[in-house]
């Protein structure tokens, strides 16, 4: 089989529906298998899914046990020689996983591969591939700055200028195809993080083991972002994110780089706070105050967060599926 295609979703059974709607009317010439892990949704999935066809594999996980642990029982499953992970919350354009597996068969030091994630509305999403994460990026990459100045080497983003395929240090996990081989040597998804920050630390494990990552231009996918993230609660993406990229930091470059980031991180939020101070008290006709309050909540917050006061994060809880409910749609 060439590719085993894998979608954790938690209560998006529409989202999945249509994304696997997209994958049956694109993919020819290839031979697949989709596998669906429900993180304990509210909603049933089981329903939205009867209609495909070709069948989906179903495994209904009994607790959500996050991103990573869900993606990796997917793993367990698949049998292609290549592998996708591919968020809920997309819609597959044209041949983008005949792109994605041609990149893949191109070069055997390739490992891993990610597409151009576009918007609703057809504009680029920036975030499809990424640097490493350090102290200075994470600080300075804010958005203004990374629409202004796009192409500096601090954003890694210089190969979303080309129309060939690039190496590039981190493509979006949202969808990330990588090769079996290599996800059999250096393991798939990190359990040490709940949310957000996992391809870094494969895109990171994949090049230190010799392999390439690569952007590939000619792969499109549309990506909804945040949709199942937008039913938390307001500060949970924000924290989550900052707590990964911590993790992250003191997994590959130590504790003492990740105290002095987590340190910035907390200078550069009391600064912004000191900024929007004065705009809270000007009247809503001459800024925009409801923009204003909410920057200054996600700035408090993640002050908190990093004076270890706020705990939005928790451990994830560790189950396994049961065999019992894993099921053909």
């Amino acid at each position: 089989m060439d590719l085993s295609i894998i979608i954790v979703n938690w209560n998006s059974a529409e989202f999945t529906k249509n994304c696997i709607a997209s994958l049956h009317s694109t993919i020819r010439g290839l031979s697949y298998e989709i596998i669906v892990l429900d993180n304990a949704s509210r909603e049933d999935i089981r329903e939205p899914l009867a209609e495909s066809f070709p069948p989906v594999e179903l495994i209904a996980l009994e607790h959500n046990i996050g991103f990573a642990r869900a993606n990796n029982v997917g793993v367990e499953h698949a049998r292609g020689a290549n592998i996708l992970f591919l968020n809920p919350d997309t819609l597959v354009l044209g041949d983008a996983m005949q792109a994605l597996v041609s990149a893949l068969r191109s070069r055997p030091d390739i490992g891993a591969v990610g597409a151009r994630l576009l918007n609703h509305d057809s504009t680029l999403q920036m975030s499809c591939v990424q640097p490493l994460p350090s102290i200075f990026n994470q600080i300075f990459g804010i958005g203004y700055l990374r629409r202004r100045w796009p192409r500096l080497p601090i954003f890694g983003m210089q190969a979303l200028f080309s129309n060939e395929m690039s190496e590039v240090d981190v493509v979006s996990g949202a969808c990330l195809m990588i090769r079996r081989e290599a996800c059999e040597k250096v393991g798939a998804f990190s359990t040490d993080y709940f949310m957000y920050g996992e391809e870094f630390d494969l895109c990171s494990r994949l090049k230190a083991a010799g392999w390439k990552v690569c952007h590939v231009p000619q792969a499109r996918v549309i990506h909804f972002e945040g949709q199942s993230t937008k039913k938390k609660e307001e500060g949970f993406v924000d924290i989550m994110m900052k707590e990964s990229v911590f993790r992250f930091l003191r997994k590959f470059r130590g504790g003492g780089y990740a105290l002095l980031y987590r340190t910035a991180l907390l200078a550069s939020a009391v600064l912004r706070m000191l900024v929007l101070s004065p705009l809270l008290v000007m009247p809503n006709g001459v800024i925009d105050r409801g923009a204003v309050v909410r920057a200054f909540r996600k700035w408090s917050n993640i002050a908190a967060w990093s004076l270890a006061l706020e705990r939005l994060t928790r451990q994830p809880i560790v189950a396994r599926p049961n065999p019992n409910t894993a099921v053909k749609s």
